[in-house]
């Protein structure tokens, strides 16, 4: 007969995050950079009586258990509410990604039946465009004062200010089944219609959990955080509901990302730690080179948070040289919640030198508590854990999308229940993951695999690059060969023979690109990574001088 342990059985809620909050860190600064202009300061109390103001609102507006909220909305003290009141109610929040096609968000609103939209006041030209096709909004909330509130004409617009103004500042959050939704967002859509992630309070809260090791990211009361990854972005990252936990001090920055409000924002609030992928660090970059006169080690930036996309080389040298600050890479996807592993050093690596250092900076991470992970060949195959063994990556866990919402794709899961990532990648004996590709981009010359990361990651360590994509071009003889598109860094000239030369130092010789050529800019998704189908289909016929 089984014996049961004699503990209390509460459910983990998102509620509970941000009453610990205003309970044992009312006082904790959180400072938002407005769409509309200003600065605005409040705290975690403030922010929970908003929350409050947001359920009495949904009650109010027809808005119930189950019921889906759409936000499009930048970094906030009002969208940081809306995390914790909408869910906290027991209604779901649907972040939506402001940089999606219209007809893409047009299509995902409708998908995820939203019954209210809140929209910064920067999106709405955009709502204005898209309200008569959204079929299931009654309901448009302008998250701003009065005096901003933008003159266009859809049905049932309210003001934000207005809207919580009339309401309590207190609200007895209900208790439920941890296992329903809290929350939804949907993946960019790069092939196809975007798909909706579907989190439950249970996963967002041994999320956060995680979030708070310090093998991971190590939040925790003591830090000024900075959240550059946008909280339309698969959560955020997590990181709201994890410095709810702790009582984290956090800086927004609204829809300021350009490298010099970043740069002024984060020496103005003494940021210690921020989170944003490679894109919003080049913009930092390119400012700091046009104002040589500027000390990045000034700043007291102790970590960089970086994900989304592999880290260069170059990206990690230079924010531990110049910044003196400890890069945190991490790999993840909407579906993982997103963390899934973190590169952290163990005691065994102390002594190494630098080189043997980066190279294991540069992995991904190693997987976490609560993350399983597999490698398998073409046919299923499990591959060992060696480092060099390639595999498609598979994952599993309790913050682990089990499918999409409303069966869209049909099911992810393998047999033993692990998650195909649609990543290639190999595992060292550490447990220390490194991506190869994207299985979609992977280029495979005369039988082997070319890992475009790599090669990349080279490229940007050339004093004159300041970003670089590499995909596969046909060739009569090898199947394909690599082409690498290069856009200079500002006030230099660059030629193909320089960065081939570069590259011929730090790359296997079959991995060197057939060509190099040159463009003012690369596309990215709305998630800031790189658009490669967009760059096959702009250089589908370029002939290689090999060919």
């Amino acid at each position: 007969m089984p014996l049961y342990g004699l503990m209390q059985d509460r459910p983990l809620l998102i509620s509970s995050l941000i009453e610990h909050a205003a309970r044992f860190h009312p006082d904790v600064d959180i400072v938002s950079r407005l769409p509309e202009g200003g600065t605005h300061r409040t705290n975690w109390a403030g922010i929970r009586r908003d929350a409050c103001r947001v359920a009495h609102a949904l009650k109010q507006l027809g808005v119930g258990q189950g019921d889906r909220v759409g936000t499009l909305a930048w970094n906030s003290h009002r969208h940081l509410s809306m995390y914790f009141g909408v869910s906290g109610a027991g209604s779901v929040l649907h972040t939506v990604n402001p940089r999606l096609f219209p007809e893409q968000i047009e299509y995902i609103v409708n998908h995820a039946e939203d019954r209210v939209l809140f929209f910064d006041v920067t999106f709405a030209p955009l709502v204005e465009k898209l309200a008569p096709k959204l079929k299931t909004v009654h309901g448009y909330v302008a998250m701003t004062s009065r005096e901003h509130m933008p003159r266009i004409d859809v049905p049932n617009l309210l003001c934000w200010d207005e809207l919580l103004d009339a309401q309590p500042a207190d609200f007895t959050w209900p208790e439920f089944d941890e296992r329903l939704a809290s929350s939804l967002c949907y993946t960019s859509g790069t092939t196809g219609n975007p798909k909706g992630v579907l989190y439950s309070h249970r996963s967002t809260v041994l999320h956060s959990l995680m979030e708070l090791a310090p093998d991971t990211f190590g939040l925790n009361s003591a830090e000024t955080v900075m959240l550059i990854v946008p909280m339309f972005h698969a959560n955020a990252w997590g990181t709201p509901y994890a410095a709810a936990m702790v009582g984290t001090r956090l800086v927004l920055p609204g829809p300021h990302l350009d490298g010099r409000s970043v740069y002024e924002l984060m020496a103005q609030e003494k940021v210690t730690f921020s989170q944003g992928v490679p894109t919003v660090w080049l913009m930092l970059f390119q400012y700091l080179d046009a104002h040589p006169e500027l000390d990045p080690k000034a700043l007291g930036l102790k970590r960089v948070g970086i994900g989304g996309a592999a880290v260069s080389r170059a990206m990690l040298e230079r924010f531990e040289r110049q910044f003196g600050a400890e890069v945190v890479q991490g790999w993840g996807m909407t579906e993982t919640s997103p963390i899934g592993v973190v590169s952290k050093l163990l005691p065994r690596h102390e002594g190494l030198d630098d080189e043997a250092l980066a190279q294991v900076k540069l992995k991904q991470g190693r997987g976490v508590w609560g993350v399983d992970l597999k490698l398998v060949d073409d046919a299923g195959e499990v591959q060992p854990w060696d480092g060099t063994s390639r595999g498609h990556l598979r994952v599993r866990g309790p913050w682990i999308a089990s499918g999409y919402f409303k069966g869209e794709g049909g099911s992810p899961i393998d047999q033993e229940g692990f998650f195909s990532t649609g990543d290639v990648a190999t595992i060292d004996a550490d447990g220390y993951l490194q991506l190869v590709d994207r299985a979609k981009d992977v280029i495979k010359s005369g039988g082997e695999w070319i890992s475009s990361i790599d090669v990349e990651n080279a490229a940007m360590g050339h004093p004159a690059v300041a970003e670089a994509a590499i995909i596969g071009v046909a060739h009569p003889k090898w199947q394909e060969r690599p082409l690498l598109i290069v856009v200079p860094r500002a006030g230099h000239v660059v030629d193909r023979a320089s960065i081939l030369d570069f590259l011929a130092a730090r790359i296997a010789r079959w991995w060197l690109p057939d060509d190099v050529v040159f463009v003012n800019e690369l596309p990215h998704t709305a998630t800031g990574k790189l658009l490669k189908t967009k760059l096959r289909e702009q250089f589908k016929d370029h002939v290689l001088p090999t060919a």
